[in-house]
């Protein structure tokens, strides 16, 4: 009689396989992330690697879809209490701590080439909402508060707040970009954005 599958031991194999890969992706390219070397890193056999993913492909999406789950995980767990303007805050340095990773450079790089892949472009695109309904939600909830402007509908706001974000990732893949000290101006564009215009004094006759 076969032994049960314990669950928790299955996530963590799992776990240690994505990693791997994350590694492998970054260091080595698509190519060059083989499975022979993705079970190097991981310190698994091949029959371990294809019994959780039958395809490197398989793989790739499977760390994507971990960054959505994160992201889900993000958010659900921020304190009730804590202001919506601040949630918006601690999602840029959520998302600059993924950036900080030496491996996130050579991972989007190796992402960004594989977009015609329908199964990458949807992973792809399911991250992109859940992010967007997220922040959108919190952007809802911090103008009902007057934390943030409100002459820009939420959604907007959101789609603004991913597009700096994004811009910032893509600094990353050039060489010569310092995330933690790049930081600050980032959370400052972000809170400049929130801000909105501010109205010019008017010069005395």
């Amino acid at each position: 009689m076969p032994r049960p599958i314990d669950p928790a031991l299955r996530r963590a194999r799992r776990l240690q396989i994505i990693d791997a890969g994350l590694t492998a992706f970054a260091e080595h390219g698509y190519a060059g992330a083989t499975t022979a070397e993705i079970c190097r890193i991981a310190g698994i056999g091949s029959g371990t690697f294809f019994h959780h993913f039958p395809t490197k492909n398989s793989l790739l999406v499977a760390i994507l879809e971990l960054g959505v789950e994160e992201t889900i995980a993000f958010f659900t767990a921020r304190d009730p209490q804590r202001p919506p303007r601040q949630v918006l805050s601690d999602y840029v340095e959520h998302a600059v701590g993924d950036l900080a990773d030496p491996r996130a450079a050579g991972f989007i790089t190796v992402v960004g080439g594989l977009t015609a892949h329908p199964e990458i472009a949807a992973a792809l695109q399911a991250d992109e909402d859940t992010t967007r309904s997220r922040l959108r939600d919190v952007v809802a909830a911090a103008q009902q508060q007057g934390q943030v402007r409100d002459d820009l509908p939420a959604d907007r706001l959101a789609v603004w707040i991913m597009l700096l974000v994004d811009g910032f990732a893509s600094r990353v893949t050039t060489g010569g970009f310092d995330v933690r000290t790049e930081a600050p101006l980032l959370q400052e564009q972000v809170g400049a954005l929130l801000d909105g215009p501010r109205s010019t004094p008017t010069t005395p006759c």
